[in-house]
């Protein structure tokens, strides 16, 4: 008994817990192992804790902006993250850019601007709003990160993350780590084995960050890590 109290111990001392779907946030957090304190954004976070890419960070110390379409969330946001700037948005590439928005019910976080993406699934949306939204610059800019160095971007909008970063300014803000969702409505099964790197690197997506002086230096189902070139090695 004794032997399995400190055995447990030593586990929950020297083993972290991840809350990201994909494990990835546990291959953020040793990227900014040293970095005690600093700045995320993470769009399309959904829910503040489960599957959440930034909960690790915030748990060590960091703060940032989350922003997601369900009202709902970001009302757990700011229940339970309260350091945080927690914005109920729509996430475009331009202001008041009237979408279509293919709605599956509150809470999902399925809920997408993506005709083709909803086209491909099993699960028929419910109906298609039309919904205004803003620019990840005038998100930023309006926040109380606007002057702040920025240092990890999570993105996942359901296949609209390309269409998100195309108008974004990269240069203004200088973020060393973007970690994206990818996704290919062509294959029948999403986030499996079934994804390649060949595909990968054929997206718009994909090469919009190496556009943007970014590496993809890590690759988690359907979680893919890019890298500021210069910010860590």
């Amino acid at each position: 008994m004794v032997f399995n109290f400190f055995k447990k111990l030593y586990y929950e001392k020297y083993t972290k817990k991840s809350y990201s779907i994909s494990n990835v946030d546990l291959i953020i957090e040793r990227i900014f192992s040293k970095k005690k304190v600093g700045v995320y954004i993470d769009a399309g976070c959904n829910h503040p804790i489960k599957y959440n890419n930034t909960y690790l960070l915030y748990k060590k110390g960091w703060s940032g902006i989350n922003i997601d379409l369900d009202k709902k969330s970001i009302m757990q946001f700011n229940k339970l993250r309260k350091r945080d700037t927690n914005i109920h948005s729509l996430i475009t590439s331009h202001d008041n850019e009237e979408k279509d928005l293919y709605f599956y019910h509150d809470r999902s976080n399925i809920n997408t601007l993506s005709k083709d993406l909803a086209e491909s699934r099993k699960n028929k949306y419910k109906e298609i709003i039309k919904i205004k939204g803003k620019s990840l610059n005038t998100i930023i800019n309006n926040s109380k990160y606007k002057n702040s160095k920025i240092d990890l971007l999570s993105i996942d909008i359901e296949n609209y993350e390309f269409d998100a970063l195309s108008n974004f300014n990269f240069n203004k803000y200088d973020i060393d780590l973007v970690v994206t969702e990818i996704t290919d409505t062509k294959i029948k099964n999403l986030e499996t084995y079934n994804l390649s790197l060949e595909k990968v690197i054929e997206t718009n997506l994909y090469k919009l960050l190496i556009k943007n002086n970014y590496k993809l230096i890590n690759w988690v189902n359907a979680d893919l890590v890019f890298a500021k070139k210069g910010a860590f090695f």
